[in-house]
């Protein structure tokens, strides 16, 4: 299955995804946009049909082996999409999360020398936490094959990786001592993922 621009943003908008107020994203910024995909990912359908989307942007014409060994995504918020990406590919999954502020793999989960990966997310903003998820797979000595998500809200942001998204969003993003909303006393939400602790 392929899925274009339009169509994606069709989706989120219908299951209301696309959310606009004041928002504290996942890296510290503030915005006055956010995408809450989990609204969308709770439908194993759409999840799947997403993952086929991105597993079709690597899969190899007439390959009989899936070019892709594991997928790797961060908690909390990659881990649904990552899993409808191996299960499409028909590879392993596993997913990083922070211990002491750093990612780092937990509960048994390994990336093995010489494998080839894709790393994969729901929104990429800054780019930060993937950047840490490439460095943590090439640092186990598996090869980054590539980088994907549902959606790239990076606005223009340079990030350390080629970033593949089956959806564009431009969204306005700020320091938290020059944000506007701020300033106005608009409540700031924190939606985000970051702040669970991962202790299950």
């Amino acid at each position: 299955m392929t899925m274009n621009q339009g169509e994606v943003m069709e989706v989120l908008r219908t299951y209301g995804v696309l959310q606009h107020g004041h928002f504290k994203l996942s890296s510290g910024r503030h915005s006055d946009t956010y995408l809450q995909c989990a609204r969308v990912l709770q439908y194993p359908h759409l999840a799947e049909s997403f993952g086929q989307a991105i597993a079709n942007r690597y899969r190899s014409e007439g390959a009989e082996e899936s070019p892709i060994d594991v997928v790797v995504s961060p908690a909390v918020g990659g881990i649904v999409l990552g899993f409808a990406v191996a299960l499409e590919m028909g590879c392993r999954m596993v997913f990083s999360e922070r211990e002491s502020g750093r990612m780092t793999l937990r509960r048994g989960f390994e990336i093995y020398p010489a494998e080839r990966a894709l790393v994969v997310e729901d929104v990429v903003t800054t780019g930060g936490s993937l950047a840490e998820v490439v460095d943590l797979v090439r640092s186990a000595g598996a090869e980054v094959v590539g980088v994907a998500s549902l959606v790239d809200r990076t606005s223009g942001t340079e990030v350390p990786f080629s970033l593949q998204s089956l959806a564009v969003v431009q969204a306005k993003s700020w320091d938290p001592s020059e944000c506007a909303l701020c300033r106005s006393g608009e409540p700031v939400h924190s939606p985000g993922s970051r702040r669970l602790s991962g202790s299950g």
